[in-house]
């Protein structure tokens, strides 16, 4: 990648202009009286905060082209929606704008369909508790939110947990500058696998190490793959009753060690 060069859709962001608060000011009276050109050049100046806003979303799997695109029509609702008369500046309220148009969506495209009443029920529930939320001037608890829908508590917990956007398991938790980043899957653990099964399972691969080639061999056909006796004679040209035999002495040689 030469001279910090990004193509995207086509775009060269190296070549995308960069404007002053003052130039932007000035297209986007020209863009909001309907000057087309205008419109184009600001779209093209701020094609820079989509990239930026699409790097949140690249560990989701989707193509980032399409994302760059989705991305572009936020872009341009802000762009057309934005007030000169407010307070802000234009990258604060178009990023909102992107971002939301992303999740939209995403969530549309989610192949984890949720139903209509599901999402009504949500869409509901949000407005309720921010209803609630300035009433009691502190976040209201789901039970509250339920109470004043009049609806079953669980039907509240399931429709918000419906809504929610999917979580890949590489999306970044915290990353320290330069630093390597803490994923998703790195606050995962295997609840099925304990602390002593680690420490057992660690001990049987030391002691496996401690026994003879054809023992160990033995061993693992036998206990790990579930051969039996007879397949495993055939595979290494001894008799059952070897292979008994050596089992049986490997096994009391590994106990020593476990």
């Amino acid at each position: 990648m030469a001279g910090n060069k990004v193509e995207i859709c086509g775009v060269d962001t190296s070549k995308l202009p960069i404007l002053s608060h003052e130039a932007m000011r000035a297209l986007m009276e020209r863009a909001h009286a309907g000057d087309k050109a205008a419109r184009e050049e600001l779209i093209r100046a701020n094609l820079r905060l989509v990239l930026s806003v699409i790097q949140r979303f690249q560990n989701r799997g989707e193509n980032v082209d399409d994302l760059f695109q989705v991305g572009c029509i936020g872009l341009m609702k802000g762009l057309d929606n934005f007030d000169l008369s407010m307070n802000v500046r234009l990258s604060t309220y178009c990023v909102p704008m992107i971002i939301g148009e992303i999740r939209r969506y995403l969530r549309d495209n989610n192949p984890i369909r949720v139903s209509r009443s599901m999402r009504d029920t949500a869409y509901r529930a949000l407005k309720t508790r921010d209803a609630l939320a300035a009433r009691l001037g502190r976040d209201p608890a789901v039970g509250e939110i339920a109470k004043e829908m009049d609806v079953p508590e669980e039907d509240v917990v399931l429709a918000l947990e419906a809504i929610q956007d999917p979580v890949s398991l590489f999306d970044p938790v915290y990353q320290n500058g330069g630093g390597d980043a803490i994923y998703v899957m790195d606050q995962l653990c295997d609840e099925r696998v304990n602390e002593d099964d680690w420490v057992r399972d660690l001990s049987i691969r030391q002691a496996l190490q401690r026994l003879q080639q054809r023992e160990r061999r033995i061993i693992r056909r036998r206990f790990f793959q579930g051969k039996t006796q007879m397949e495993v004679a055939e595979e290494i040209g001894i008799s059952q009753a070897q292979v008994s035999r050596l089992e049986k002495a490997a096994l009391q040689q590994m106990k020593k060690y476990m």
